[in-house]
């Protein structure tokens, strides 16, 4: 996809936001680049992060180089050389961006209003708690509102106008068959997060069940709420329902659901797959077959985003 509207030179507004993204990055930078230089604040004793210091130096250096992305994509989004950048290119990290941070956004202040638990074993000091998950809920806030700034100046045609708007050959009848095929695989997940958010241990690991405090039901009842944004806004592109809804409402639904859905069942299998010294901290086949599900369901729906939003630019 490619423009030919001027990029507007950034307002005071754009600028503040763009500043806010990136201030907003430095605690979580400045912890994790402490933690690989050997530093211990903010980490207590017995610690399991503490269990294994060359692998915690190996993820800390991934996860500055995600949160580094921030700051990238808020400069990508408020400079001319923007434009130039094709779509793909930023449209998929905005899209991981959005499922790892927006499940935060969601659950972290529900958590606080409902009296956040003190994990079972150590493992961040409290204090460490708000100021990094502030920096992400602020990164998420801004990043997004420069997003989709950026969006409408280069892209406000494609969810231009109403969902009876969109053409029947934007997806054809076998998109349409994997569409419903994803959503209803979907369902399996899901009814694994409904067992547990019920209070059912099947399928947990002895660690998880130990951890079964309000913040665990929080973030389950926020899974099943990103599963429900993303079936629903995804069929409803998919086969033109809730005719006069304006076309950024499912379009909205389906990008924020399939990539939290996609992007935080990704994240949470790959925490599953790293090897644990306590044998109680294991992951359940049922766990691991359950974010992967979400993981490979989410980036297909994603997929359908992405055919919607390919077919309508051109």
């Amino acid at each position: 996809m490619t423009t030919t509207v001027p990029f507007p030179t950034p307002g005071p507004a754009r600028r503040l936001l763009r500043a806010l993204a990136i201030v907003s990055c430095v605690p979580y930078l400045t912890f994790k680049v402490a933690w690989v230089a050997g530093s211990r604040v903010g980490i207590p004793d017995g610690s399991v992060l503490l269990d294994n210091p060359g692998l915690m130096a190996a993820l800390n250096t991934v996860t500055v180089l995600m949160d580094a992305a921030v700051v990238v994509l808020a400069l990508l989004f408020t400079q001319r050389w923007g434009l130039r950048v094709r779509a793909w290119l930023l449209a998929f990290p905005m899209w991981v961006a959005t499922g790892l941070l927006s499940p935060i956004m969601v659950a972290y202040p529900a958590q606080m209003a409902a009296g956040r638990s003190a994990p079972a074993e150590p493992f961040l000091d409290a204090w460490v708690f708000p100021v990094v998950y502030g920096g992400f809920i602020v990164q998420g806030l801004t990043l997004g509102t420069l997003f989709v700034l950026y969006a409408r100046d280069r892209w406000s045609r494609v969810w231009r106008g109403r969902v009876r708007d969109l053409s029947p050959a934007l997806f054809r009848p076998a998109e349409r068959a994997v569409a419903v095929a994803v959503s209803l695989l979907l369902m399996v997940p899901a009814a694994v997060h409904v067992l547990w958010l019920s209070g059912s241990p099947r399928g947990l690991s002895a660690g998880r069940i130990a951890e079964r405090t309000s913040d665990f039901h929080i973030l389950e009842g926020a899974r099943l709420l990103f599963v429900a944004a993303a079936v629903a806004g995804v069929l409803m592109l998919v086969f033109r329902l809730g005719r006069s809804l304006p076309v950024k409402v499912p379009l909205a639904l389906a990008w924020i659901g399939s990539s939290g859905v996609g992007c935080w069942g990704g994240w949470l299998l790959f925490a599953a797959l790293m090897p644990q010294t306590d044998p109680a901290e294991e992951a359940t086949a049922a766990m691991t077959l359950a974010y992967a599900g979400e993981m490979i369901t989410g980036v297909l729906l994603g997929c359908c985003v992405a055919v919607l939003l390919r077919r309508r630019a051109a």
